[in-house]
């Protein structure tokens, strides 16, 4: 059974390493949802942050072949219970729109967004959340005409308590020990 999965890729800070990172799905013919390039917490170290929907043996190999290109310290894969993700979206709706009646500023504080910049043609909404969320408020919105609308890719956490530090570590030591 396909289920979307997120995967954290760490690697050097490398031009055109993303590339070969997206070539990996593109022969496997899978289609990227989202992807978020990074730093890391670790000094030259940088995350991609890539959410898939596939089989689970298929998303093993493919963490395995990231993990042979030289550039990539390590490369993990989990499901949305075992992390704490968000995306950003932003809208840009007329001014008028809210200035000039009630209905789409209750719906802007309904959905806990944010203003970001009022102009005198436009202004820009921010929401962070999951896509869902992100979605709700766009569906809401329409009625009242987005002038422009982006969301991010997905940037993601871990739930379990191991980091990128002793991970990076534990791959030192076992270098030096061959």
């Amino acid at each position: 059974m396909k289920r979307r999965y997120t995967i954290s890729v760490f690697t050097e800070d490398m031009v055109g390493l993303l590339n070969r990172v997206t070539i990996i799905f593109t022969r496997r013919k899978i289609n990227i949802h989202s992807i978020a390039a990074s730093e890391s917490e670790v000094p030259n170290v940088h995350r991609y942050t890539i959410v898939i929907e596939e089989h689970e043996d298929t998303v093993k190999k493919i963490v395995l072949q990231l993990e042979k290109q030289v550039e990539i310290i390590k490369a993990f894969y989990h499901l949305d219970e075992e992390i704490v993700y968000q995306e950003i979206a932003l809208y840009k709706v007329p001014t008028d729109v809210l200035a000039a009646g009630k209905e789409a500023e209750k719906i802007v504080r309904a959905h806990y967004a944010r203003v970001l910049s009022v102009e005198s043609q436009f202004t820009v909404i921010e929401k962070t959340g999951q896509k869902e969320e992100t979605q709700a408020l766009f569906n809401e919105l329409k009625p009242f005409g987005i002038l422009e609308f982006v969301r991010s890719g997905r940037i993601a956490i871990t739930k379990p308590m191991r980091t990128l530090t002793a991970i990076v570590e534990e791959l030192e030591s076992e270098i030096k020990q061959n």
